[in-house]
């Protein structure tokens, strides 16, 4: 059996309030209280072992026995007294820190895969004019798969589930006139096709081609317009220009290499290709996938200047009967065109 001689917990509480007193008064730091604590603390040890010592001692003789038990006697290392508040308080600072690390170690990795997530993956749209009317409505929010489409000469196209831009496809792109903004469209055109429109009849490498889709708001032929290539009757930039310059055969518009043709499904009010030429294949985005909520709001309200509040309050009080609940999570396919 082994007696460990240590003070008693009362003398090492005496001690260690005595110390905190003295380090109050005297402004220690921390090293100096750990310092100082674990000097009280040997000191008492070491007094308490000899009184405990003496006090065998006198209970049974010079023998080391208690009750005839023998005894086996160990000095203390007073060095590696260890200040059990002290200890504590340290390990205490420690787990702190280690929480506080981890804390903000989830937080970043969190924000990062979300920037990846929206920059990369998918990308939220709204749309904000009828072009694309009654497949999208304006007040459409929708999410873009940005991983559709391989660009061109990309190393990953072999690796990551790219596909080509097929006719009939609803694409997201950069607009030619202005990358700074961004326009949904359906492609009509791919490189090589040939296009005209006859009295707002698609006529695609020859053929007439049925488009369910195509939403006409207007009666009257327009004879830009509705019968495509031809002189223009309004302004158009010079994207349109060099296409009806440089890329009209027999009456066709013929889509060079790297480029797509596109129209909107509201073919009769729609700024598109007619206007502005081809699309270039380095701008093209994505495609939609999904409305994952459709809110019935104005060109104005999702353009103007007093997008922001106005709208905000607007979607707070109506919420529940502006949206369109019909439209919410529904996919957005694309209709090949042959």
């Amino acid at each position: 059996m082994k007696i460990w001689a240590a003070a008693p917990k009362t003398v090492q509480a005496n001690t260690n309030n005595t110390a905190r007193r003295r380090a109050a008064a005297e402004g220690w730091g921390w090293e100096t209280v750990a310092e100082e604590l674990k000097r009280k603390a040997s000191v008492a040890s070491a007094l308490a072992h000899d009184r405990f010592r003496k006090r065998c001692r006198r209970a049974n003789g010079s023998q080391n026995r208690i009750s005839g038990i023998p005894l086996e006697w160990e000095s203390v290392d007073q060095e590696n007294v260890i200040v059990a508040d002290i200890q504590a308080l340290a390990n205490a600072r420690q787990s702190t820190a280690t929480v506080g690390r981890g804390f903000i170690a989830e937080w970043t990795v969190t924000i990062i895969l979300l920037l990846f997530g929206t920059t990369t993956l998918v990308q939220a749209f709204v749309i904000p004019t009828g072009s694309m009317e009654n497949t999208l409505l304006v007040g459409d929010h929708l999410l873009v798969d940005k991983l559709a489409f391989a660009p061109p000469g990309s190393a990953s196209a072999s690796l990551l589930p790219y596909t080509d831009v097929k006719r009939g496809d609803i694409i997201v792109f950069r607009y030619p006139v202005d990358i700074g903004q961004t326009f949904v469209k359906r492609a009509i055109g791919i490189p090589g096709d040939r296009i005209r429109l006859v009295n707002k009849q698609l006529i695609l490498n020859g053929h007439p081609v049925n488009e369910p889709y195509v939403y006409h708001n207007t009666d009257y032929i327009d004879s830009y317009r509705d019968n495509f290539p031809s002189e223009p009757n309004v302004h158009v930039s010079d994207g349109a220009l060099d296409m009806l310059q440089n890329h009209v055969k027999n009456g066709e518009v013929a889509v060079p290499p790297g480029c797509v043709f596109a129209m909107g499904d509201n073919r009769d009010s729609s700024l598109d290709s007619r206007y502005w030429g081809f699309v270039p294949r380095a701008n093209i985005v994505g495609k939609p996938l999904v409305i994952y909520w459709s809110y019935n709001a104005s060109t104005e309200d999702l353009t103007g200047a007093s997008l922001g509040w106005t709208h905000l309050l607007d979607v707070v009080e109506h919420f529940p009967t502006k949206t369109r609940w019909s439209r919410t999570f529904r996919l957005i396919r694309g209709y090949p065109l042959k």
